[in-house]
Parts: C-alpha cells; sequence; structure tokens
C-alpha cells in the first residue's frame, strides 16, 4: 500500500493513524504505517514530554507526527476563565438536572475533571508545538482548519510537513492557498468534528480541486477494500482513528465504553454537538438525545459547550453510567466487534488489499503481477 507520500515519508503502507494513546501510535508507525498523536488532551506541557519520549523509545526509529487542534484566528489575551464566565446559567442547571436524572454521583471533594478542551486555545495549542518541535515528527496535522501562518512556517522550517483537515472543497482549497502540504479529505461518516459529505463524494472532489497537493482519505474506513477504493479515487492515502479505539494497545479508561463500541452498529452513532458545540459523530446516547431534544436549552458554540460539560463528562465516564455513556466513533464501529491488536488490523488491511487488486486486474482482464 505505497504511494508517492508514503515514500516520502519513508513508510510502507500510506496509512496514517490518528490515535490518543501513544502506544497505539507508536505501535501504528511500528507495524508501517504512519501513527498520530492526537494532542488535544495535554493541557501539562510535562505531560505531552513524557509521552513523546515513551513514542521515541518504542518507535523503533520509525517516523511519526502530531495532531492539534487549533484556530487559524488568534484571540489575545482571553483566559479559560473568561470563556468560563460566558456559559449561562440555565445551561448549567440544565447539566445539573440531567446528571440527577440518572443518578451520576459527584466526583470527590477536590477531584478536578479529568476531560478537558483546552487544546483548541491559542497559548494551549502553542506550548504543545513549542515541546512537539523538540522532537524528530515529521508531520503536523490541525483538525481546526489551517493553522496559523506563522506556525506553518515553523513547521517547514524544521522540515515537518503541515496536513489540515477538510469536509469540503472549498475548505481544501482554503488550506492549500495556506501552504498546507497535506490535505485530510474527512466524509461524513468519519468520527469526531465531521461535516456533511460523504467520503466516496468527497475525496474525488478534494483531489481535483488540490492537485497536485496529496490528499488523504478519512472516514468510514476500515478495511483493505476501502483502502483500495481511496487511491482509486485518486488519494494517496488514508487517515484512520476510530478503527484504533479497540485495539489491545488501546488505554480507554472505561471497559463499559469498549463494551459497547464492540456492541454498536454501523447505524449507532450521531452527530451532535453535545460534546463540543461543533457537529461531532459519536455513539448515539441518552446524554446525545438529551442535548438534541428541542425541548431543551440546545448546545452552545465551541468552545463553550466543551467547558460546560467537561465535569459531567468525567463523571459519566468514572461511573460508567451506562445510557449517558459513550465517545466519539465513527460510522465504521459496525466493524470493530473484537479486540485486535494493531499488528492484526494492519495484517488484515494489507490482506484485504491485496485482494481487492487482484479482483480489479481480473476484471480488467489482467493478471495479478
Amino acid at each position: 500500500m505505497q504511494t508517492e507520500l508514503s515514500k516520502t515519508l519513508g513508510v510502507e503502507h500510506a496509512v496514517f493513524g490518528f490515535t490518543p494513546f501513544p502506544a497505539v501510535a507508536a505501535a501504528i508507525s511500528r507495524a508501517g504505517g504512519f501513527g498520530v498523536l492526537g494532542a488535544v488532551r495535554y493541557t501539562a506541557p510535562d505531560d505531552l514530554k513524557r509521552d513523546l519520549d515513551w513514542i521515541e523509545a518504542h518507535v523503533d526509529g520509525k517516523p511519526y507526527g502530531l495532531d492539534v487542534v487549533m484556530p487559524a484566528k488568534k484571540v489575545e489575551n482571553v483566559s479559560e476563565a473568561d470563556v468560563e464566565a460566558m456559559i449561562p446559567d440555565g445551561h448549567r442547571q440544565f447539566v445539573r438536572d440531567t446528571l440527577a436524572k440518572y443518578g451520576v454521583p459527584e466526583l470527590a471533594e477536590g477531584e478536578a475533571s479529568g476531560w478537558r478542551i483546552t487544546g483548541w486555545m491559542e497559548q494551549v495549542a502553542r506550548t504543545q508545538l513549542d515541546v512537539a518541535f523538540d522532537y524528530p515528527i515529521r508531520l503536523l496535522a490541525n483538525a481546526l482548519g489551517s493553522p496559523p501562518a506563522d506556525v506553518i512556517d515553523r513547521a517547514h522550517d524544521q522540515d515537518v510537513l503541515v496536513a489540515a483537515l477538510a469536509g469540503s472543497a472549498r475548505h481544501a482549497v482554503k488550506h492549500r492557498d495556506a501552504g498546507i502540504d497535506i490535505v485530510v479529505a474527512q466524509g461524513y461518516e468519519a468520527g469526531g468534528h465531521t461535516g456533511e459529505i460523504a467520503t466516496m463524494v468527497l475525496t474525488p472532489e478534494v483531489v481535483d480541486a488540490v492537485a497536485p497537493l496529496p490528499v488523504l482519505a478519512a472516514g468510514g474506513i476500515g478495511s483493505g477494500r476501502q483502502v483500495a477504493a481511496a487511491l482509486s479515487l485518486g488519494a494517496q492515502g488514508v487517515w484512520l482513528g476510530s478503527i484504533w479505539l479497540t485495539a489491545t494497545e488501546a488505554d480507554l479508561s472505561s471497559p463499559a465504553v469498549t463494551r459497547k463500541l464492540l456492541a454498536a452498529g454501523s447505524g449507532d452513532t450521531v452527530r451532535s454537538r453535545a460534546l463540543t458545540g461543533k457537529p461531532a459523530r459519536q455513539l448515539r446516547t441518552e446524554w446525545t438525545d438529551a442535548w438534541d431534544d428541542p425541548n431543551g436549552p440546545g448546545t452552545l458554540p465551541m468552545p463553550l459547550q466543551g467547558l460546560l460539560v467537561a465535569e459531567a463528562v468525567t463523571r459519566i465516564q468514572k461511573y460508567e453510567v451506562d445510557p449517558l455513556l459513550g465517545t466519539p466513533v465513527g460510522q465504521i464501529v459496525g466493524r470493530m466487534t473484537s479486540e485486535r491488536s494493531v499488528q492484526a488490523v494492519f495484517d488484515d488491511l494489507t490482506r484485504g488489499f491485496e485482494q481487492a487488486v487482484d479482483r480489479i486486474n481480473r476484471i480488467a482482464g489482467r493478471s495479478a503481477e
């Protein structure tokens, strides 16, 4: 599964694996793919440094990258406390009432929320980059549009490629014009923040719009057949995220979440603003239903919603309150029926890819080489 881009980066397979777990990122790179560590949860620079040190020690010299959530437009002198003060009291009461309805216990006195969407903030994202650029990362990906121009320049000065996610051809063109090196065409089926255009439609549109810039296809991809389809559409690789959530190397804090993922079908997800304020695909739960109910207060814009629900999400996860318990995941969850190692996932991807290519060769009247 090699392309011009994978050869440029020195990886065996054009499979880019996004994950919040260092052990998974390292295993992806060791298996011949390109592991990308999600940085949004790292609010303390020392924590990110610790995990990048671990990856360096376990990646066997293979290349890897980092994914940040950084707005293109800088907002000066805005603290987390300033943003918190913008949250209406009515929304806070709705959270309290919903948690009380399901009997969700309080956190212990003095226990802080373990889940904070603060990596979007300018100062937090830049501290992440200050750490990351001390390591030999080969790729910096941004999940919230193109990063600021000075960040792109800084990455290029250190021979780091820059990628950005796009949900439409229009967004992809903006990335190209901003100096991005790789566009990730993320379709409607994807987990987390995603747009409204399906991967099969979006990928060739983006490929044509930004040619000759390399494009990675993302959204609903979890088999070798789908990798072959993505490359046939003109992509130079695939960007996979959800499929790694049930890898044996993953460190999901809740066994109940893993159980729900393994039991879910492809129709058991929903695009909801409940988590961050932007449409994000996740398991459908009574928590997402509550926020999507037209009789409720409605969600707040990003980043207010993420800050509003941070403690609630921590409590739901800690006490494994099943009706409310969910996680971002794409429609590929229907194929995630067992826990497998990262290497086993790659074995399945490469085997399925070879079979798909052989099938197309036969259809085209060519014998497999």
